[in-house]
C-alpha cells in the first residue's frame, strides 16, 4: 500500500472517531419552554457532561408539527412540552422512544410520567384566579365553577379558549363535573367575559390591575415572576390584585406539568438519556425553582425561592395527568361550542 493510500485511510479513520465522538457530546433539544432562566439549566448540563445543547424553540403545536415532518431525518434527541396534553399527544403520535432509566423511574412519581416511559414530569404549575382587591369579594370566586355566576357578569378575562392551558383546565372541569356541566360552565364565563379573551396571562394579571377586568386566570409562576420583579410598575399591579387558590373545598386547585422525552429517532440517544435524567437531578429541579418559579416534582429538590414559598401550600387536584391528557379532545370540542374564541 502505497503512503499516500495509507495517510488517507488513516485520516479517515480519525474523521470518523472525531465525528463519532462529537456525536456524543452534542443534544438536539426542541423545546416550547421559552424561559430565559433555562439557560443557566442547559449551561449546567454541558458543564456537567461536556455534552454540548443545540436547541430550537417554538410552540408546542409547532414543535409536534415539525417532527412529523420532519420524520425519520429529524435531528432532534430530546422534545420538551410545556402542557400534559400535548406530551400525551407526542406519545400518541409515535414521537417518543421509551426510556429505560431507573434513576428516572425512582426519581419521577408514577403519577407524572407516561406508564410506558415515553415522557416525564419535571416541574409543575397551578392554575390560579387572580381578583381585583377593591371590587371582588375574595367570597365571590372561591372555584372555577364561580367564573360562571351571573354576579360576575361583566369581570371576566381569559386567554383564548384553545389555548393548552385553558384547555387543560376545561379537560379538568369536565373530568369532575361531566361534560355538559363543563359545557353549560364555559359558555355562562364567556358570557361573564369583559372583553373577548386575548393576550398572554401576563396580561390578564395586568387587565385585573388596570380595572379592564375584574377576575383572571393565570399560571402560578407568572404571578410570582411579578412578586419578584424590582419594577415599579409591576408592583404596583401586585398592590392591586389578590391570588386565590380555587376549589379547595371541592376537588382542588388544577394543576398542570411540563415534561419530555426522548424523540423516536434521536441520533444522540445517549446523550438524551442524560439529560433527562439530568432533569431529575436535585439541581436541575431547583433551576424549575428558582428560576422559573415552578415546583419541582422530585420530593428531595430544595427551593430557595421566597416569592414562591410567600404562596403558601394548597390542596392540589389529584387527577392524574393522563385522566387531563386523554379528555383535551374532548374540551376542544366544549370550547368551540361555547364560542370561547
Amino acid at each position: 500500500m502505497r503512503p499516500t493510500t495509507r495517510a488517507l485511510i488513516g485520516a479517515s479513520i480519525l474523521l470518523l472517531c472525531g465525528a463519532t465522538q462529537a456525536q456524543e457530546k452534542v443534544l438536539n433539544l426542541y423545546s416550547s419552554r421559552h424561559y430565559d432562566t433555562d439557560e443557566a439549566l442547559y449551561t449546567n448540563f454541558t458543564k456537567t457532561t461536556g455534552i454540548r445543547v443545540n436547541r430550537i424553540e417554538l410552540g408546542d403545536e409547532a414543535l409536534l408539527e415539525r417532527l412529523r415532518n420532519e420524520g425519520a431525518n429529524s435531528p432532534a434527541d430530546v422534545l420538551l412540552i410545556v402542557d400534559a396534553a400535548r406530551l400525551h399527544a407526542a406519545e400518541q403520535g409515535g414521537l417518543f422512544a421509551p426510556v429505560k432509566s431507573a434513576y428516572l423511574d425512582k426519581r419521577i412519581p408514577a403519577d407524572l410520567r407516561s406508564p410506558a416511559g415515553h415522557w416525564y414530569a419535571f416541574s409543575s404549575r397551578a392554575r390560579i384566579i387572580v381578583v381585583a382587591k377593591d371590587s371582588v369579594p375574595v367570597k365571590d370566586v372561591q372555584t372555577y365553577e364561580d367564573l360562571a355566576a351571573p354576579r360576575n357578569r361583566g369581570r371576566v378575562c381569559t386567554r383564548p379558549g384553545s389555548h393548552p392551558y385553558m384547555l387543560s383546565l376545561v379537560a379538568a372541569v369536565a373530568a369532575h363535573d361531566g361534560e355538559a356541566q363543563a359545557e353549560a360552565w364555559a359558555r355562562a364565563t364567556v358570557a361573564n367575559m369583559a372583553r373577548p379573551p386575548r393576550g398572554g396571562d401576563t396580561d390578564q394579571i395586568r387587565a385585573v390591575a388596570s380595572g379592564e377586568c375584574a377576575i383572571a386566570l393565570t399560571n402560578s409562576y407568572y404571578f410570582v415572576r411579578l412578586m419578584r420583579s424590582k419594577k415599579p410598575e409591576d408592583r404596583e399591579v401586585l398592590d392591586k390584585v389578590v391570588a386565590i387558590w380555587p376549589n379547595q373545598a371541592t376537588w382542588g386547585t388544577h394543576v398542570n406539568i411540563s415534561g419530555g422525552g426522548m424523540v423516536r429517532t434521536a441520533p444522540n440517544k445517549e446523550s438524551a438519556v442524560k439529560f433527562l435524567e439530568y432533569l431529575a437531578s436535585d439541581e436541575a429541579q431547583a433551576y424549575f425553582a428558582n428560576g422559573n418559579n415552578e415546583w419541582p416534582v422530585v420530593k428531595s429538590a430544595v427551593a430557595k425561592n421566597p416569592e414562591l414559598e410567600s404562596l403558601g401550600t394548597f390542596k392540589a387536584d389529584r387527577l392524574p395527568i393522563m385522566e387531563i391528557a386523554t379528555r383535551t379532545p374532548l374540551a376542544q370540542k366544549i370550547v368551540d361550542r361555547a364560542g370561547w374564541r
